[in-house]
C-alpha cells in the first residue's frame, strides 16, 4: 500500500489539477460561443472563436517547442496557467468581438507553450507501464468535467450571467497553476530556466523533427490522420451552437444540456476504459474508437429533435474516452521524450494552417449554404477517415508499435 501511494501521489495530484482547469474550460465553452452568438448573431463571428487558436499555433508553435524542450516544464505550466487565468477575467470587460479575439489570442499563446508541455511533462513523470491507465483516469477526470461544466453553465445562465460562467473558468486556472506548483520538476537543469535559443538553434529542430519523420514514417501518418480528424471534429464543434440552436431549435439550457447528455457518454465510456484498458489493446482503443466516434458526429448531423442529436452525442461522448486514451498512449510511446516538444508545437503548425484555411470556409459555406448540408457532409467524411485509421493500425506486421510497458502487446 506504501509503494502505491507514493506511486501515484504526484500522478493524482496532476489529474486533480487537470480535472479542475477542466471543468472551468468546458463551462467557458459554452459560455464564450453564446456571448460572441447573442453580440453579433453570426455563424462566421463564432467560426472566428475557433479560428484564433489556429492562427496563435501558425505564429507561436513553429519555435515554442524549442523552448519547451529547454526549458523547467513546470515554470511553464505554472506561468501559462496565471496568464489565462489574468486574460479568461478580462473578456467580460471588453467592449467589442475585436477587443475579444484579441483577449483570445493571448490565451492561445499560452496555451501553446501549455499543451505539449504538459505532454512532455506527463510522458516523463509517468512510466511507460502506467500511461495507458493513467490517460484512462485522465479521460474519466475529463469526462466528468465534460457533465459537470456545461450543467453548471446552464445553472448559471438561469440564476446568474454568462459572465460569472467566464470568471468561474479564470479562478479554475488559478488553482491548476497552484496545484502545479506542488508537483516535482522533472528537468535535470532544475536552475536553468531557458537556454539561449539561436536561429540556427530552430533551423536545426526542424531538421530533427523532419528526419523522425522520415524514420518513423508510420507514427507520423498515425498521428496526422489523428489531426485530420480533429481538424474535421474541430469545424463540426465550431458550429455546435449554431446548428443547435437555429437548426434543431433548442434553447440555450437545452443546448447546455445536450452538452452534458455528451458529457454522460464520455464519463461512461471512460470508465469502461478505467476498467478494462488492460484487456484492450491501444490499437483497438484507437480504431474502434474513432470509428464510433464519427459515427456519433453522422448521428447527430442527421437529427431534427433533441432526442435524436442526445443519441448521437451519447455515442460520440461514449467512445470519445476510447479513442483519447488510445492514441495519447500511441503518442507517448513512440516519440522520444527529448524531442516530443519540438514534434507536437512543430506538426501542429501544419495542422493549424489547414486548420485556419477550412473553419473560415466552413463558418462562410455555413452562413451562405444550408448549414444541414455542411454539417452532414463533414460527418461523413469524418466516417471514412475513422475507417481507414482502423484500418491502418490494426495491420499485424505494426504490432510493434503498440507494445506497452509489459512488452508484450494488450489483446
Amino acid at each position: 500500500m506504501t509503494h502505491f501511494i507514493k506511486q501515484w501521489k504526484f500522478p493524482v495530484l496532476l489529474l486533480t489539477g487537470i480535472g479542475i482547469s477542466g471543468l472551468g474550460d468546458f463551462i467557458y465553452l459554452v459560455a464564450i460561443n453564446l456571448l460572441v452568438l447573442e453580440m453579433t448573431g453570426s455563424a462566421a463571428a463564432v467560426a472566428g472563436l475557433w479560428v484564433v487558436g489556429p492562427i496563435t499555433s501558425i505564429l507561436i508553435n513553429g519555435w515554442s517547442g524549442s523552448i519547451i524542450d529547454r526549458s523547467n516544464k513546470r515554470k511553464i505550466m505554472i506561468i501559462t496557467d496565471i496568464v489565462r487565468a489574468i486574460a479568461v477575467a478580462a473578456i467580460p470587460l471588453l467592449p467589442s468581438i475585436w477587443a475579444i479575439y484579441a483577449m483570445l489570442f493571448i490565451i492561445s499563446i499560452a496555451k501553446s507553450f501549455f499543451n505539449p508541455t504538459s505532454t512532455t511533462y506527463i510522458t516523463a513523470m509517468i512510466p511507460k507501464e502506467q500511461r495507458k491507465t493513467f490517460n484512462s483516469f485522465n479521460s474519466f477526470i475529463s469526462s466528468g468535467a465534460f457533465i459537470i461544466g456545461p450543467a453548471i453553465a446552464g445553472v448559471l445562465f438561469m440564476i446568474g450571467s454568462i459572465e460569472m460562467a467566464i470568471y468561474l473558468n479564470a479562478a479554475s486556472f488559478l488553482v491548476s497553476a497552484v496545484i502545479i506548483a506542488f508537483l516535482p520538476s522533472i528537468d535535470a537543469n532544475q536552475g536553468q530556466t531557458t537556454q539561449r535559443l539561436q536561429l540556427k538553434s530552430l533551423v536545426d529542430d526542424w531538421k530533427v523533427v523532419i528526419g523522425f519523420g522520415k524514420k518513423e514514417a508510420f507514427v507520423m501518418t498515425v498521428y496526422s490522420c489523428f489531426l485530420v480528424f480533429n481538424i474535421f471534429a474541430l469545424a463540426l464543434d465550431s458550429q455546435e451552437v449554431v446548428f443547435s440552436r437555429q437548426i434543431i431549435g433548442l434553447s440555450e439550457v437545452e443546448y447546455s444540456l445536450l452538452v452534458s447528455i455528451t458529457g454522460i457518454g464520455y464519463t461512461a465510456g471512460a470508465f469502461l476504459v478505467v476498467v478494462i484498458s488492460r484487456f484492450l489493446s491501444i490499437r483497438h482503443l484507437i480504431g474502434i474508437g474513432l470509428v464510433m466516434l464519427a459515427t456519433g458526429y453522422f448521428i447527430y448531423s442527421l437529427s431534427s429533435s433533441f432526442v435524436l442529436a442526445a443519441f448521437g452525442f451519447t455515442i460520440l461522448g461514449f467512445f470519445n474516452a476510447f479513442s483519447n486514451t488510445g492514441f495519447t498512449t500511441f503518442y507517448q510511446n513512440n516519440v522520444p521524450l527529448e524531442i516530443m516538444g519540438r514534434v507536437t508545437s512543430i506538426v501542429s503548425v501544419l495542422q493549424s494552417i489547414v486548420s485556419v484555411v477550412f473553419l473560415l470556409f466552413i463558418g462562410l459555406m455555413s452562413d451562405v449554404l444550408p448549414m444541414r448540408y455542411t454539417i452532414v457532409t463533414l460527418s461523413a467524411i469524418s466516417v471514412v477517415l475513422a475507417n481507414y485509421v482502423y484500418i491502418l493500425v490494426i495491420q499485424p506486421k505494426k504490432s510493434s508499435y503498440f507494445v506497452e510497458g509489459t512488452g508484450v502487446e494488450a489483446k
